[in-house]
């Protein structure tokens, strides 16, 4: 199996530096209004650009009041807000974006995530801000469908086809995550880019719960997600 060791450049550590710092202000607003976050991708993996999106999940339901408050409050100003499902078995989840270019994301789910679900943030790569503040990295996928196992120099990078045991076991994740990314990451080299089932901008004045429960009055897509909890 081809691997190949990726050596970062000193502006390669800066640029990660640089997106790691605005992920721990963000877990830290959230940390200290009890709320535990991650952030996941290549900034937990370490395999950034200049392209790279700063991706903050909040694994659990909490109030969308609540989190917007504590954003709010430490002086971050919301941009755009929305809520989204990719497929008819998904959940319903709510993106708050922190900035115009939408590469700076707060999300949480509206509808307690399936166990699957959880594992799709783990099989990119998933770190808290404890192991953040310490400079560790985690390994990942990345869309391409390279491990990305992280070293003292830069990471070590290599495809997973046909290791779905062996990279369920370095990542930490079941192995039918592995198999179902690998399934529709394949799926969209072939047809391009699939869209979302449910995709729906909120207004000034609404709030994520009202929406949702909107949403679900009219698609039965939606509803059923809901109501199959």
């Amino acid at each position: 199996m081809d691997k190949i060791e990726v050596v970062y450049t000193p502006t390669h550590w800066q640029l990660l530096n640089h997106f790691r710092k605005k992920a721990e202000l963000i877990m830290k607003t959230l940390t200290d209004r009890n709320m535990d976050s991650a952030v996941y991708g290549s900034v937990a993996r370490g395999d950034v650009n200049n392209n790279s999106d700063v991706d903050i999940i909040i694994p659990y339901i909490v109030s969308s009041h609540t989190v917007e408050l504590a954003l709010t409050f430490s002086r971050f100003k919301i941009y755009s807000r929305k809520i989204a499902q990719a497929t008819p078995n998904h959940t319903p989840k709510a993106h708050i974006y922190l900035d115009i270019s939408e590469k700076l994301c707060v999300t949480f789910p509206l509808v307690p995530f399936r166990s699957l679900e959880y594992e799709f943030y783990k099989f990119g790569g998933l770190l808290g801000i404890d192991k953040l503040r310490k400079k560790e990295r985690v390994p990942g996928c990345d869309k391409k469908l390279m491990l990305i196992e992280p070293t003292s120099k830069g990471h070590i990078e290599s495809p997973i086809h046909g290791r779905a045991a062996e990279v369920a076991q370095i990542i930490g994740v079941n192995i039918d995550i592995i198999k179902e990314r690998t399934r529709v990451l394949n799926r969209r080299k072939k047809i391009g880019r699939t869209g979302i089932i449910t995709s729906v901008n909120l207004h000034n004045g609404e709030v994520f719960e009202e929406v949702l429960k909107n949403i679900a009055d009219s698609n039965p897509i939606v509803r059923r997600r809901i109501m199959n909890r």
